[in-house]
């Protein structure tokens, strides 16, 4: 499908919905993004209600007890519990949907999914916002959201490639006028990076270091250079004793392991430069590509990018919401088709 008929859809919403494995975010025409929200909810198995959503709930994972389960309803992409995520939805949207005093109800939205994305899913995904009262459920391509909210130029006949890497899987593309010219999922993303230190730690330390510090530390280390890395202190469970315990590790073995799991990623890009015509791939040369999605900044990611294809690659502004942005961009028409573009020129 070209741009054209996406954007006439689009400005038709009202709101824009990015819900993610990782987080959950909403675009109001006209006010930006107003929430953006881990997509967690924490569900009382003996009450049978839910206690926590967002990010308290958040804030129990590998703290709660057993009858407390803490649900994440989206897993690529895709939902995988209507009811969980309907409420995550009205959680994060309803409040602040009611504080912008809209004059007429929102009855249109459009909501993200990943490219390719089966029918199950797409009927899914009606499912979920159908239930919280919206009269029509407009589907975005996440590939092309994102793209768009890097700013890349895919109304134009030219070549624009993306790596949007975010919680459970990292998506790689080429675009060119509106469309996905070639396209790979790999089940790479923050949380394969998060197990690949809690093995590091466990292995070489004989610690289990807790979710919410693994997390910090991936953080942390993504946000200095190499160079001024210091030896970091991690707090957690010894795997003998079962007390706590403390360790200091050298970060730059930390990082390595952090590196390990990024290398499939370097697989998809190949796989889709590949499969794509020579002056799109000439173009890419020029171009290089973008990172995007919540492991965006993941160190030695765009390095090892770099190394590999050889290709310039860049940060975008906003990684982590680029989705969102870029539903929000062509919902209220700041992005036009390639041919509304040349006219106007």
């Amino acid at each position: 499908m070209t741009l054209a008929p996406v954007l006439e859809r689009l400005r038709r919403c009202t709101v824009a919905v990015d819900l993610g494995a990782d987080r959950t975010r909403v675009y109001l025409r006209g006010h930006g993004l107003i929430a953006d929200e881990p997509s967690v909810v924490a569900f009382d198995t003996e009450r049978g209600e839910v206690v926590a959503i967002g990010t308290t709930a958040e804030q129990l994972t590998g703290r709660a007890p057993e009858h407390l389960l803490v649900i994440k309803p989206v897993a690529g992409g895709m939902v995988v519990d209507v009811e969980m995520a309907r409420r995550l939805l009205r959680h994060v949207a309803g409040s602040r949907l009611r504080r912008a005093r809209l004059r007429t109800p929102v009855l249109r939205a459009a909501l993200s999914l990943p490219y390719d994305a089966p029918p199950v899913a797409r009927r899914t995904a009606f499912e979920t916002l159908a239930g919280l009262g919206l009269r029509r459920v407009e589907l975005v391509d996440s590939l092309l959201a994102a793209a768009v909210g890097c700013g890349l130029p895919v109304e134009y006949p030219e070549a624009a490639m993306i790596v949007l890497a975010n919680a459970d899987s990292t998506q790689v593309a080429v675009l060119s006028m509106g469309t996905v010219v070639a396209a790979e999922t790999v089940p790479v993303g923050s949380d394969t990076i998060d197990r690949a230190v809690v093995e590091y730690f466990r292995g070489h330390h004989e610690l289990a270091p807790s979710v919410q510090t693994v997390q910090s530390l991936r953080e942390a280390i993504g946000g200095t250079a190499p160079s001024a890395e210091p030896d970091i202190e991690l707090n957690g469970r010894d795997i003998v004793s079962g007390l706590a315990r403390s360790v200091t590790a050298d970060a730059h073995a930390a990082r390595d392991a952090m590196r390990g799991p990024l290398r499939p990623i370097l697989d998809g890009v190949s796989m889709v430069l590949r499969r794509c015509p020579p002056d799109l791939v000439v173009d890419i040369a020029d171009s290089g590509l973008t990172l995007g999605g919540s492991i965006s900044r993941m160190p030695g990611l765009d390095s090892l990018l770099r190394s590999a294809t050889g290709l310039r690659v860049q940060i975008a502004e906003h990684p982590d919401g680029c989705v969102a942005r870029g539903m929000g961009a062509m919902m209220e028409g700041r992005i036009l088709p390639a041919r509304q573009s040349v006219a106007v020129r």
